[in-house]
């Protein structure tokens, strides 16, 4: 793997700010148990997040990571799902370890910062609200901001030419395959983080260009990057 250091970072939400999944999962069995179904437990909700909660909707109705439901329940499960989330977005959920260490870093070292989630408008900026880091993003591209999100390039090149920044001086920050593709198929460098969502695969197998256990390694692995592009 090889990095040059960036101008600009933009970081995912789930998986990577923030361990989402005690209220995701918590909305999931909830709504099941609105609907007389078996609910489905925190272990497979963290396999099914990343692609929108539309889709984590699917997915525990029909508890399959490909499924596609009936069209009448999704009809009456995701509403029920939606009022669910909306009373829960940031209950149990919280930020990594690193998170602010990272960000305290990033912010000092003059980068700029922008945030890009498949997460809805309406749910993402009540969380990074709620924990405190709203305030360090310069933009937020939300699941529903474009016409397209992830793993499409379209949010990576929005923020990019918001930013005026070439895709050659940017970084994606995430934990997913999806975050991998939209950064390859928009110019962008990728760093990974190990302990996300990427249902059950190893993330390290998408071949990043940056692979770290903690936003806390984002100082050393940067200047590490910067010294090298020096030598």
């Amino acid at each position: 793997m090889s990095l040059k250091k960036p101008e600009m970072v933009l970081i995912d939400v789930d998986g990577t700010l923030v361990d989402s999944v005690p209220d995701l999962a918590y909305c999931v069995d909830e709504m099941l148990k609105q609907l007389d179904m078996p609910v489905r437990g925190e272990d497979r909700v963290r396999h099914w997040v990343g692609n929108g909660v539309e889709r984590l909707v699917e997915r525990a109705l029909t508890d399959d990571l490909d499924g596609h439901p009936d069209e009448a329940l999704m009809a009456r499960a995701y509403p029920i799902f939606l009022d669910l989330y909306a009373e829960n977005t940031c209950v149990r959920s919280g930020l990594y370890p690193g998170v602010r260490e990272g960000l305290d870093y990033l912010k000092k070292a003059g980068y700029k910062l922008g945030c890009v989630t498949n997460k809805a408008e309406a749910f993402t900026v009540p969380l990074l609200k709620q924990l405190g880091i709203y305030d360090e993003f310069a933009i937020v591209i939300s699941g529903d901001t474009l016409a397209k999100k992830k793993p499409d390039p379209l949010p990576l090149l929005h923020a990019a030419e918001f930013f005026n920044v070439s895709p050659q001086q940017s970084m994606m920050l995430g934990d997913s395959v999806s975050d991998v593709k939209a950064a390859r198929a928009a110019g962008f460098q990728i760093t990974c983080l190990t302990y996300g969502y990427n249902h059950g695969d190893n993330i390290a197998d998408a071949n990043p260009d940056g692979l770290i256990d903690s936003m806390a390694e984002l100082e050393s692995l940067l200047e590490n990057a910067e010294a090298q592009l020096a030598s």
